[in-house]
């Protein structure tokens, strides 16, 4: 199994004539900034829904029309207003199949594309179809007996969906879904329910937080480990991201010393994307420590001596650099796991999370923002 899958999350486009199609030139930007910078670092990019904001031909023409430079491949799943119809007839016809798929193995990580829109009655009347649900359930399974790791996107929140949300957030944490990946917030937010991370990134178009700037999510699943890091569009190149250990706000598997490392030897795991030689250095406290072994998707590696306690690491290179803290424990100190509360709902969200991009205010029209 490959180690290691990234992807470059879009937030929900939006697309509309209505506000001067706003999200077209932007979502044009982004793709000038992958296809110089970023290439092959990541799998694919992902489109969470929402693409089109009265699901028209013309608004989902825009749209491909942004995409078609993209060497990489895309993907994409519908979101409300992608169903503005009472169908996704627009949106089937805009997207090829293989845009849209409803499962697929990137990278060795067994990725699962659900559809909660076309079940429900227009609007957040968020479900999934029992199609979905074996479908679900089936490759998850899948993922188990090829030792795979799965991982899902989704529009919104289990914690969204008018029935059985917590038996469908229970379920990727008994199948170890090691991250899901949603839209529909507007607002940057990762979600702990201390099983599964959840993480949704800004929209492009309708934006109440950052003062308005938009961007886009990296994400890295490395040997079961997720990051999240948001870059504005435009900012300097290198981008850097820290992509193992764990965060301490990351961790749903305290016993895993790939989340909580043990005492004594450790590695550090960076991507750096949009790297052109520059020097990438890892400083713990007052001492720096070089990165080397870089490969041709960015991987950046260096080992260290960490004591138990908690730890502030930081990578740079460039004008960039990320910070994490890590939580380093011994055997005989991992704690005693609870029964998990209301899982996959927002009560669970990490907060403010100010240098990878999250404000922790909540400003979308589904939460504390206005209506659009």
């Amino acid at each position: 199994m490959t180690a290691s899958i990234s992807w470059v999350h879009i937030g929900d486009l939006h697309m509309d004539e209505a506000d001067g199609l706003i999200s077209k030139p932007r979502l044009q930007a982004i793709v000038a900034e992958i296809e110089t910078h970023i290439g092959a670092a990541a799998d694919f990019i992902f489109l969470p829904g929402d693409n089109a904001n009265h699901a028209t031909p013309e608004q989902y023409r825009h749209i491909t029309e942004a995409l078609a430079p993209l060497g990489l491949p895309w993907r994409a799943i519908p979101g409300d207003h992608d169903f503005e119809g009472g169908d996704l007839v627009n949106y089937e016809a805009a997207f090829p199949e293989v845009n849209r798929p409803e499962a697929e193995v990137i990278a060795g990580h067994r990725c699962i594309f659900l559809d909660m829109i076309s079940a429900g009655a227009g609007g957040p009347d968020f479900r999934l179809t029992m199609h979905h649900r074996n479908r679900l359930l089936e490759e998850l399974a899948r993922a188990e007996a090829e030792r795979q790791t799965p991982i899902v996107f989704m529009h919104a929140y289990p914690g969204d969906l008018a029935a059985d949300g917590e038996t469908i957030a229970q379920t990727f944490a008994d199948a170890r879904v090691a991250f899901v990946a949603t839209g529909h917030t507007h607002y940057n937010e990762l979600l702990n329910d201390g099983r599964v991370v959840y993480g949704a990134t800004r929209s492009i178009a309708q934006i109440e937080e950052g003062d308005g700037q938009p961007g886009y999510a990296l994400i890295t699943v490395h040997d079961r480990v997720p990051s999240w890091r948001f870059k504005r569009l435009g900012t300097p190149w290198p981008f850097v991201q820290i992509a193992a250990p764990a965060d301490y706000r990351m961790v749903t598997r305290p016993a895993d010393p790939r989340q909580v490392p043990r005492p004594g030897e450790v590695e550090v795991v960076a991507k750096v994307y949009g790297w052109s030689g520059e020097s990438v250095t890892l400083r713990i406290g007052d001492e720096d420590h070089a990165m080397t072994c870089a490969t041709e998707n960015g991987l950046m590696r260096a080992t260290v001596a960490l004591e138990a306690g908690l730890h502030t690491l930081f990578v740079a290179s460039g004008e960039d650099r990320d910070t994490i803290r890590v939580l380093v424990r011994a055997e005989d100190d991992i704690p005693r796991r609870g029964v998990p509360i209301a899982p996959g709902r927002d009560i669970h969200a990490i907060g403010a999370w100010p240098e990878h991009g999250i404000e922790g205010t909540q400003l979308g029209p589904n939460k504390n923002g206005r209506h659009w």
